[in-house]
């Protein structure tokens, strides 16, 4: 058992004011190009309660009046502060250990085998490269990670290397403490959540943290998946891309495939997410089963 600080903030202060049950047309309208100039996820119609219930939080936070206020800071130039704040409060963080297990299960009984027990081409230790593209809290790539270390427990001449990207810097950090309470680890076999894992006590009591040899595996980086540049030139052999071009449209979907792509090594995989699809996007990749691609050869 192990007793290790958990990456929690203390309570915000309370706002005088109260904030406005609605947002204008007009203000919502400039929130939702905001957001889309700075993250390319498209807001329609249908998200106004949500960005509503999302900055309300904000305001609270900042103690501000009004929407119109907040807005007034993003144009400030104390805005590019915010804006950070802003991408945050708007993405969604949904995940959990081993979601849509199809693809868990794709890695190990084929992804794995199909790349690792080959004879490998010359001598040396050799690297398997996942990226998890849309990290959120950690649940997915940590998954990724215990999968990998098992695997290759068994498997010489390798070892493996989990990049960790996300827009926010806020779900991002809770990813790297790689702290999780015992009911988001439900899914995780207890063999594995017993080797990989430390159990809390005293002030943890009820939480599990990775353990090092995983975390040491594990590189954790803030991207905007449409940003300019990345500031990495790896290939992967497995990309984890999920859940999140349902918030894209479809040239913003074009164009990041093509970007991942150019990361995928030959012969390797996307993974996209269930309600996800690629037909109608033009590619290079190879449909191996409904949201599992394959680069050609």
């Amino acid at each position: 058992m192990a007793s290790f600080p958990l990456p929690f903030g203390g309570g915000a202060a309370r706002n005088p004011f109260s904030v406005p049950a609605s947002i204008t047309e007009a203000e919502y309208q400039f929130i939702r190009e905001t957001v889309y100039q700075h993250s390319r996820i498209n807001l329609g119609p249908s998200k106004k309660e949500l960005v509503m219930a999302r900055l309300s939080k904000r305001l609270r936070a900042l103690n501000l009046a009004s929407y119109a206020d907040y807005i007034a800071l993003l144009r400030s130039p104390a805005g590019k502060d915010e804006m950070t704040n802003l991408i945050d409060s708007i993405s969604t963080n949904h995940t959990y250990f081993f979601r849509e297990p199809q693809h868990f299960e794709f890695l190990s009984q084929v992804v794995l085998p199909g790349i690792c027990e080959a004879p490998p081409p010359g001598f040396g230790l050799r690297t398997f490269k996942v990226w998890s593209a849309a990290t959120s809290t950690g649940e997915e790539p940590y998954s990724i990670a215990t999968l990998l270390a098992d695997y290759f427990s068994r498997v010489r001449g390798w070892n493996w290397k989990i990049l960790c990207t996300d827009i926010s810097t806020r779900v991002l950090r809770k990813a790297g403490d790689g702290i999780f309470a015992k009911d988001r680890v439900d899914q995780v076999r207890p063999d594995w959540l017993a080797r990989y894992f430390e159990k809390g006590h005293g002030q943890s009591e009820g939480f599990y943290r990775a353990r090092p040899e995983l975390r040491q595996n594990m590189q954790f980086v803030a991207l905007n998946l449409l940003g300019p540049s990345y500031p990495f030139n790896d290939i992967f052999q497995v990309i984890f891309c999920r859940n999140v071009m349902i918030y894209f449209d479809r040239q913003t979907q074009q164009e990041l495939v093509l970007r991942l792509e150019k990361h995928l090594a030959p012969g390797g995989y996307l993974m996209i997410g269930h309600a996800e699809s690629l037909t109608a996007i033009q590619h290079n990749l190879k449909l191996i089963k409904p949201s599992i691609y394959r680069k050609p050869e």
